[in-house]
């Protein structure tokens, strides 16, 4: 399922990308798609570095008896 989005442009752009053959749409949902993507990852990012932080007050040790009792359980 697809939805209508409305953008206003100058005329002056409108008039280059008909005279370069550009398809508006298309490169409107490209560079959607791309900006989503690219957020994703900054939030997968920041995530990561949350978790790591954490991660790192937590010691070694404990993080290893953790995945031995893990593996005992199966």
């Amino acid at each position: 399922m697809s939805v209508v989005v409305t953008v206003r442009i100058p005329k002056r752009l409108k008039k280059e990308a008909k005279a370069y053959g550009i398809n508006i749409s298309k490169v409107l949902r490209e560079a959607l798609a791309e900006e989503i993507q690219k957020r994703k990852l900054e939030r997968i990012n920041s995530l990561q570095n949350k978790a790591k932080k954490i991660l790192a007050k937590i010691k070694k040790e404990k993080i290893i008896e953790a995945v031995r009792e893990t593996r005992n359980e199966h």
